[in-house]
């Protein structure tokens, strides 16, 4: 049977040409530009692996270090500072592994290096230890008090804005600047010196707040906004409207 070529449809030609020229490309791209050994290894070009064995070793791994300075290790490992490896404060070891004599780790001994993790910003975790750096024994080096190795507080905090400075300060400029956070937290001894591990706690009822601002309440100051806490809010907490650290009234 012979097909006519009126009968084949106009378009079929265009595409069937820019189809072929695509695969040709194809073809032509695959012989001159993808390497010899991409694929051996799945989808990856087998040579890398070598070329990257044959750069020189910058990073020695925290393993390097243990062989000489167990001790140090052993505390680190019990401090807070056990995630972090050797070679994130003292800059790659690679030569140092090599040639002990030659080479010698960077040792930080300014308040800068510190403060790239512990100066404050509000974005980090609440509980992180974070300082305010001009406001926190200015102009001395971290390491005078703080073993980087072990680096337990020498001293509790005396407040809680030690480690809360963002609700601290927002808090101070409130109505409530005047309320000790544990008046409505309660805060075990141990959170003081272990914060991670032994957690203040939030109030789980509105009866903390009617302390204060119930109609028949007996605490708090004469000036605190009142209300019947048998009908206000309903069967919301406090907090669904009011924040505490800024608890302006809302309509």
């Amino acid at each position: 049977m012979t097909i006519k070529a009126s009968s084949v449809p106009q378009q079929v030609i265009p595409l069937a040409i820019i189809f072929a020229a695509g695969i040709t490309g194809l073809l032509v791209i695959r012989h001159f530009l993808v390497p010899d050994t991409f694929g051996e290894h799945g989808h990856y070009r087998a040579d890398a692996v070598d070329e990257i064995a044959a750069l020189p070793v910058s990073y020695a791994g925290y393993q390097a270090c243990v062989d000489c300075h167990d001790d140090i290790f052993t505390a680190k490992q019990s401090s807070f500072h056990k995630g972090l490896s050797c070679e994130t404060c003292h800059g790659p070891a690679g030569q140092h592994v090599e040639d002990q004599d030659k080479f010698k780790p960077a040792k930080p001994h300014g308040r800068e290096f510190c403060i790239l993790c512990h100066g404050y910003n509000v974005s980090r975790p609440s509980g992180f230890p974070q300082i305010l750096p001009n406001m926190h024994n200015p102009g001395k080096a971290c390491v005078g008090c703080h073993d980087p190795h072990k680096p337990t507080t020498p001293r509790p905090p005396g407040d809680c804005s030690a480690c809360h400075a963002g609700i601290a300060n927002q808090k101070a400029v409130s109505h409530h600047t005047d309320l000790q956070c544990n008046t409505c937290h309660e805060v075990p001894k141990d959170h003081i010196t272990q914060p991670r591990l032994s957690r203040a706690e939030k109030p789980t009822s509105r009866d903390i707040c009617g302390k204060c601002h119930g109609k028949d309440a007996t605490g708090g100051i004469e000036e605190a906004p009142r209300i019947d806490m048998a009908s206000h809010g309903g069967r919301y907490m406090c907090w669904d409207c009011h924040y505490p650290h800024d608890p302006e009234a809302t309509k």
